[in-house]
């Protein structure tokens, strides 16, 4: 399995977490190509875009995704596996992982920095919040390191590689897809991942969102910083139009649109018309009712608006 220390000073590729990287392989396509694509096409109807990036954040603004199909990107990944069966969620891609059944294993394991360790969210039944004591925080460090080194231990001795007093000392070992059973899901795999700018993108949205795990964040993120160079004018869609995009619920325009409506008549600010709206209602209850949200919805309503 290739070291992290083997791809540091390679501009092509970045370090992620304790033993990760990204890197670039190879790309096909470019910025115009995704023009050209679109151009053949929509024919003599795009002539009037004089402009290639005009005509690509038209493309994107308007989900029009088959010419972003027409470029590729291939990754050299490695990283933790449980952030590998996160990102293999993505069933939009081409990848070759590091086989466990061909190859031994490393003793690399994914073990989070202590600041990074911290109890169950309250409110995010599959995420982090809050903080741990230091002293917590250094004991699950601990204890994650002394379980990885313990599977690790007995992966090689199911191998036959190192013996163990309390086995007989004419067990041979077995089978490396047998032995593998043992290792923990922090440990590292490695893998080529091919796969088109419009799903990348798509993997991108969703990765890099802070609503996902910090480390597959920081995978999305090393990934964007690679591709950002080759697709420029395309990237800038991305981050316009999908990234940094709020999507509104036919409820949400509702809510919207009364609150501008009061802004304007009564010359206040967006918050102030809010709360106006708000306080229209006898309770927050019938306020919801009104405008059929759940509490959820308008908690995400307020966010997106800074309210």
């Amino acid at each position: 399995m290739t070291l992290q220390s083997d791809v540091i000073g390679n501009d092509r590729y970045i370090p992620v977490l304790d033993h990760g990287f990204v890197g670039l392989v190879d790309h096909m396509g470019s910025d115009s190509a995704i023009v050209n694509a679109a151009r053949v096409s929509y024919g003599n109807g795009t002539k009037s875009v004089r402009e290639d990036r005009g005509l690509i954040r038209y493309l994107v603004r308007h989900k029009h995704t088959s010419p972003l199909e027409m470029v590729e990107v291939k990754l050299h990944l490695k990283l933790p596996i449980f952030v590998m069966r996160q990102l293999v969620r993505h069933r939009t891609s081409s990848l070759n992982e590091y086989s466990g059944r061909y190859s031994v294993l490393t003793d690399e394991f994914y073990v989070p920095n202590v600041e990074n360790i911290k109890p169950q969210s309250t409110t995010n039944k599959q995420g982090r919040g809050g903080q741990l004591s230091v002293e917590d925080a250094a004991e699950a460090h601990m204890m994650i390191q002394q379980a990885t080194s313990d599977a690790y231990d007995v992966y090689t001795q199911l191998l036959g590689e190192v013996k163990n007093d309390e086995y007989s000392e004419d067990f041979q070992g077995i089978t490396r897809e047998l032995a593998r059973t043992v290792m923990p899901v922090a440990g590292y795999t490695e893998l080529y991942w091919k796969q088109n700018l419009h799903n990348l993108f798509h993997m991108l949205k969703l990765r890099e969102d802070s609503h996902a795990q910090w480390e597959i964040q920081e995978f999305a993120r090393a990934i964007y910083r690679l591709i950002q160079p080759l697709f420029p004018a395309a990237c800038e869609a991305y981050e316009d139009y999908i990234r940094d995009a709020k999507t509104l619920s036919g409820m949400e325009v509702n809510l919207l649109q009364s609150v501008i409506n009061r802004s304007d008549e009564l010359g206040i600010t967006f918050a102030e018309a809010f709360q106006g709206t708000v306080e229209d209602f006898a309770s927050d209850t019938e306020f919801l009712d009104h405008f059929r949200l759940s509490k959820r919805e308008l908690i995400e309503f307020k966010t997106a608006f800074g309210l």
